[in-house]
């Protein structure tokens, strides 16, 4: 792991002494086009396993509420990536962040430690994987659509125009599943993209001052004393009765979903840009469909994997025409 992570800091972009040029970009030009051809190999390999991480949660977050209850899933994993974190942060000797992005880092935490986990395992208590998945192809719509508002770039209208047609499919396949109206499970699934986006949004600005794997870890520190005492409430008050499942579906939400994901995730991104890898996230709905029915004997209905497939059309055209 160690040997990813440093990895990772020689893909961070810093300034030279050529304002307009970073040395990540000084380096890409004099590299040997075999080298630079290397790196996107990695760069998508490390995507890719960013985004196998990212597909397995819902199923094992529903692995983890076979014996846990909500409040118990969402802080005990949060602790399990924390003291991950921390121990190599202090394996690595790395210094903490300026004062400055401490608030960035508090909407990370707010967002993917707190806020996207809790909101998604209290959904999954009354609905499927499958079906959360299908909401949950949003969430690059709904990053874009927050992005443009935090940065000011202006994407032209046929961005627009495909980012509404993906919401409509989400919002008429929640309406049909529902019976006509949304039931609790989407709304805390739509609740999930927002704060999601948020955080995406915020991270990735960070992400370009400082290492970005850093970024999810020092979000995780930040979290654990808040983690910790969610823990021992969430234990006390909702009495679980873990099972081998259960613990196995925590142990990989903490330690692979929360800190590897997200750490190879940022160094594909690093290494090939975040539209290169936005296309690679766009197989998550699908890898969850597919995890769920092994892993939980779900069978996806016909309409699950019609929308999935509408929205990542419409995914795909955001990222052809976008910013």
């Amino acid at each position: 792991m160690l040997n990813v992570l440093n990895m990772l800091d020689e893909e961070t972009l810093y300034m030279d002494t050529d304002p307009g040029r970073t040395t990540r970009e000084a380096a890409v030009a004099e590299a040997p086009r075999s080298t630079a051809g290397a790196g996107k190999v990695r760069g998508t390999a490390l995507a890719l396993a960013g985004v196998v991480a990212f597909s397995l949660t819902f199923p094992a977050t529903a692995w983890g509420l076979e014996g846990l209850g909500p409040w118990t899933v969402t802080a005990a994993r949060a602790v399990l990536a924390a003291l991950v974190a921390g121990g190599v942060l202090l394996a690595l000797r790395v210094r903490p962040p300026q004062r400055r992005h401490w608030a960035g880092l508090a909407t990370v935490a707010g967002g993917l430690i707190v806020g996207y986990p809790l909101l998604t395992t209290l959904a999954l208590q009354t609905t499927t994987s499958s079906h959360a998945a299908v909401i949950a192809g949003l969430l690059p719509l709904t990053t874009a659509v927050y992005g443009t508002a935090r940065t000011g770039v202006r994407p032209p209208p046929v961005f627009w125009a495909a980012a509404v047609a993906g919401a409509m499919v989400v919002v008429a396949f929640a309406l049909q599943q529902g019976g006509g109206s949304f039931s609790g499970a989407d709304l805390y699934l739509f609740a999930a993209l927002l704060v999601a986006a948020a955080a995406y949004t915020e991270g990735g600005l960070l992400a370009k001052v400082m290492p970005s794997w850093q970024v999810i870890a020092w979000a995780l520190v930040a979290s654990l004393p808040l983690a910790v005492g969610g823990s021992v409430a969430a234990l006390l008050l909702e009495e679980p009765h873990a099972t081998a499942r259960s613990i196995i579906g925590l142990v990989w939400l903490g330690v692979g979903a929360q800190f590897l994901g997200p750490l190879v995730w940022y160094g594909g991104i690093a290494a090939i840009g975040i539209t290169r890898a936005s296309q690679i996230l766009l197989s998550q709905p699908l890898l969850t469909l597919i995890w769920a029915i092994p892993m939980l004997g779900e069978r996806p209905p016909l309409l699950a994997a019609g929308a999935a497939l509408a929205v990542l059309v419409c995914i795909a055209v955001t990222q052809r025409v976008g910013p």
